[in-house]
């Protein structure tokens, strides 16, 4: 699985549409695409390509997009998920055009779990471990939206218990200071692929180049491997990239949400 080609198509053919709406309260299709609504009043748009379509046909797919979501007074946000790689004529404009806003884009890392397992010595005091306990789990959260720039948000709490609660295999792992969480992330083994996502890996940036998030990272790539899944993916930022880029993972192409909100 070194070749990018065949990992990108890896992750084409196992985690689009089917595998991203997972959970979803309701799914339906419209043309090539799935529009899932989640828990919470989360919109979601996936597809594994949009095939042949014209600038027109996609013009006219994302004003529909748009049309049903402002119709629906449960959805609150929405998400339009690019990719960089895919044939998509004028879906930039489309989207803008409905509404819909870019938030930075980042880096699809794919590689082999394994490769992220290591011994990484720690700083005095600092341990790592799951969290299941809802204070815990909430507070975890928390420190992730903090660190990524955005309100705190239990709704996304609220999501993340639900998803812990659900035997999925999902994991929420901290890292911690004298009872203080100074990094957080999770991993999500995908059904019926060889996959694990790990997602939200985010370190306070006082504590940032101390091997704290490799260290998380190694965590849970273990508990993906001990889950049978052999491959791992994340949208990574540009803090994280170049670690994961160290450890063997791919760049494989970008991924830019386009947002839609109430």
């Amino acid at each position: 699985m070194e070749d990018r080609a065949a990992l990108l198509l890896a992750y084409d053919d196992e985690l689009r549409t089917d595998a991203e709406v997972r959970g979803a309260e309701e799914v339906e299709r419209l043309g090539p695409l799935l529009v899932a609504r989640f828990a919470g009043g989360r919109g979601f748009v996936s597809y594994r390509d949009l095939g042949d379509a014209s600038a027109e046909r996609i013009r006219d797919l994302v004003a529909e997009i748009a049309r049903r979501f402002a119709a629906d007074e449960r959805i609150v946000e929405a998400e339009w998920k690019t990719r960089g790689h895919d044939r998509a004529p004028g879906l930039h404009e489309a989207l803008l055009a409905a509404g819909f806003v870019p938030e930075e884009p980042e880096s699809i890392m794919v590689g082999e779990a394994a490769r992220l397992v290591a011994d990484v010595e720690l700083p005095p005091g600092v341990v790592v471990r799951p969290v299941v306990e809802e204070r815990e789990v909430r507070a975890a959260s928390a420190v992730q939206d903090e660190v990524f720039g955005a309100p705190v948000s239990e709704v996304r709490a609220d999501e993340l218990l639900r998803k812990l609660a659900s035997g999925d295999g999902t994991e929420e792992w901290i890292a911690e200071v004298d009872g203080r969480i100074v990094s957080a992330g999770r991993i999500e083994p995908v059904p019926g692929t060889r996959f694990a996502g790990i997602w939200g890996g985010a370190t306070r940036a006082e504590w940032r180049g101390r091997g704290i998030y490799r260290a998380l990272t190694s965590a849970r790539a273990r508990s993906a491997l001990v889950q049978g899944k052999t491959l791992i993916n994340s949208d990574s930022t540009e803090f994280s990239r170049p670690i994961l880029e160290r450890s063997g993972l791919v760049k494989v192409s970008t991924t830019t949400p386009y947002v839609w909100r109430r």
